[in-house]
């Protein structure tokens, strides 16, 4: 699996500083010129395995690639990523242009609940192929983003927000694009290295109070904005494997580096992987590495 992007990463690869909300974890916006990130000599792009929401004016020829979807771009586009699915570009034209603005989840807090909408829901279509007509309206939006950001209004971070807003709003006003379906040779090998990606992203466990938020093989097909049957066969197709069988593989491992590794007693480790009973945890463990917790601990102890 690839090393997702940080923001703060791209701050010092692109810019040389990173800004004061990103250290102190506050919240953040800002908002950038795509035409420097995807000319003939780009700066690397930012948030391809994103931690962070990006909305994405671009005009050109391109295909933007989005679990096992593909949607082929033949003049401009709106995209919506968010924080669970990575996303792709495949530049056709030489040249894209447009802009594109980075915020992450705290710079809404007590704003509102971006998940709410479509744009950013797994099972949603965040692609909007836009006419010219459409372009002229959304253009100003990110340009007003420029002018509120360079401003020394006291109030500019709340404009900013609503401009949000007005994009999200404005999106779906408009009628999505139809993805072309299994459009690119390797969707399964696609939609298997998603599916790992957010499996591992819930890993390493660090803390008792932490905890697994995909457990199941419907969890999974839900945020990938999949049928589970088609995640199975993908899996199965490129891995050889079912997705219980991934899952419970995973599961599996990291319960022995907890037990190995922190003094946590079995209750919080069975807490922490997404058991609601440390009994279903035990049984569990014992079946898939012959030994019940506690006796494992004691073996590596040993």
């Amino acid at each position: 699996m690839q090393k997702r992007v940080s923001i703060e990463e791209f701050y010092k690869s692109t810019h040389q500083y990173v800004p004061e909300s990103v250290k102190s974890g506050i919240g953040h916006f800002n908002v950038f010129k795509l035409d420097e990130f995807a000319g003939p000599k780009p700066k690397p792009m930012p948030f391809n395995r994103r931690d962070y929401f990006k909305i994405s004016l671009v005009r050109g020829k391109s295909r933007v690639h989005y679990a096992d979807k593909v949607v082929k771009v033949e003049k401009q586009v709106m995209v919506f990523s968010n924080p669970q699915i990575p996303y792709n570009w495949e530049k056709i034209d030489e040249q894209l242009t447009g802009y594109f603005c980075v915020f992450t989840d705290a710079f809404f807090h007590r704003f509102g609940d971006l998940a709410q909408y479509p744009v950013f829901q797994p099972s949603g279509n965040p692609v909007f192929q836009l006419t010219d007509a459409q372009l002229q309206t959304i253009v100003p939006i990110f340009k007003r983003m420029f002018t509120e950001i360079e401003s020394d209004y006291a109030y500019k971070y709340d404009v900013l927000r609503n401009l949000v807003f007005e994009l999200i709003h404005t999106a779906l006003k408009l009628q999505p694009a139809i993805p072309s379906e299994n459009l690119h040779s390797n969707a399964s090998e696609r939609i298997s290295g998603l599916f790992m990606e957010l499996l591992e992203r819930q890993f390493p466990i660090e803390s008792p109070m932490q905890r697994m938020r995909l457990r199941s093989a419907s969890d999974f097909a839900r945020q990938l904005g999949v049928h589970v049957n088609h995640l199975n066969r993908a899996l199965k197709e490129i891995l050889q494997k079912s997705t219980s069988i991934l899952i419970t593989e995973r599961v599996v491992q990291e319960a022995k580096i907890l037990l190995r590794h922190t003094n946590w007693n079995v209750s919080e480790i069975a807490h922490t992987l997404g058991f609601e009973e440390t009994a279903h945890f035990s049984n569990f463990f014992k079946k898939h590495a012959n030994h019940s917790p506690i006796a494992f601990r004691k073996l590596e102890i040993v």
